[in-house]
């Protein structure tokens, strides 16, 4: 090495590995309140471990597995400097996309990646994560927090998640079930939950200072934009399985993400049928709305067919269930917490085509 070298340490290029083990020490105790029985060890391995002992009892596990983001909603939240709910924002977009087969979230991953790590602001991100998992019953065993100096300005961050889940192949439910007279069930989104913020950005975040996006805003209810828009996504996986395990006969399920209705409820519909919805036309949707839906519907100036493509309006979680089990569904629902109230109808679609969603604007 010349004798002229510069010595450039790896604080020096931007990345502090002492603030990131205090990072570490921050979140332990909240990861280890995730902790199921299987998981064996904790934070600090090259890999995490969960013991797979308890599938020897299933006829035929499967294993199921989803992987999601957070996406712009991060982007309104570095603006507000509110990081405490993102995380469930996370959990929710993965776990919710298992429990559609009827498996159970059994552990969970994450990845941070951020411009400037200060191990306070992780502790509140890895929080929300640990808490959505609490909710979900899963374990959150493991993840990783990465540094980018020079890629990511300082007050940046992006979330990655990933769970794993398990269903007795014999107790999964999807499409196959689904029959034409079926009922679709709706469960009450607790808001836009984490998709269709680029819109939401745009016509209602982009040019307002903090203060008026914290101001009370009657068309919301008396509740601020930052409120409305930051509310964390809804968690239904932990009560939809003990709905399950009670024995609720439901055929089938969606979660209703990006695409909106349009685009999640036709992925519960087998082949030759069709999700018939109660759009109810202009007067809104046959079920109550959150305010803020429609507000954003209102300021983007939105059609019906682009709205429901877009938002949840209202509908969080589709349940498909034979008409004959309705009571029964509603009940197993109310008992784990749920409000259900009736969506739809499965019809006769096209002979041989995928089915679709279809709207009944008079009902």
């Amino acid at each position: 090495m010349a004798e002229n070298t510069k010595h450039v340490s790896y604080e020096d290029a931007g990345v502090d590995t002492a603030e990131g083990a205090r990072a570490v020490d921050a979140i332990k105790a909240a990861v280890a309140a995730t902790n199921r029985p299987e998981v064996i060890g904790g934070l600090g391995g090259f890999g995490s471990c969960f013991s797979a002992a308890a599938l020897k009892d299933m006829e035929e596990p499967i294993l199921v597995s989803g992987t999601d983001g957070v996406g712009t909603k991060l982007a309104i939240a570095q603006l507000l400097d509110r990081h405490e709910t993102v995380g469930e924002d996370l959990v929710a977009m993965c776990v919710d996309d298992i429990v559609p087969m009827g498996a159970e979230p059994l552990f969970f991953l994450d990845y941070v990646a951020i411009g400037k790590l200060r191990a306070e602001h992780v502790a509140k991100i890895v929080g929300g994560i640990a808490e959505g998992c609490r909710k979900s019953g899963c374990a959150l065993v493991g993840g990783e927090m990465a540094e980018h100096p020079g890629v990511m300005a300082e007050g940046d961050y992006d979330l990655a998640g990933f769970v794993v889940g398990v269903v007795d192949r014999p107790k999964m439910i999807g499409p196959d079930l689904v029959r034409e007279g079926d009922v679709i069930l709706g469960l009450p989104s607790s808001g836009i939950h984490s998709n269709g913020y680029s819109l939401v950005r745009k016509v209602a975040i982009e040019g307002r200072m903090v203060e008026e996006l914290e101001t009370p805003l009657d068309e919301l209810g008396g509740e601020s934009l930052a409120d409305a828009v930051m509310r964390p996504t809804t968690i239904y996986a932990g009560g939809l399985l003990a709905a399950l395990r009670a024995g609720a006969p439901i055929h089938a399920m969606a979660h209703i993400t990006g695409g909106g209705i349009t685009e999640n409820l036709d992925r519960a519909m087998p082949e030759g049928l069709d999700a018939l919805v109660y759009r109810g036309g202009e007067a809104g949707p046959a079920w109550d709305m959150p305010p803020v839906i429609a507000y954003m519907i209102r300021e983007a100036g939105l059609t019906l067919e682009e709205a429901y493509r877009t938002f949840n309006m209202g509908v969080g979680m589709a349940i498909i269930c034979a008409a004959d089990d309705e009571d029964a569904v509603c009940e197993a629902l109310v008992a784990q917490g749920f409000s259900p109230f009736e969506v739809g109808r499965v019809v006769a679609g096209m002979p041989g085509e995928k089915g679709k969603v279809v709207y009944d604007d008079e009902h």
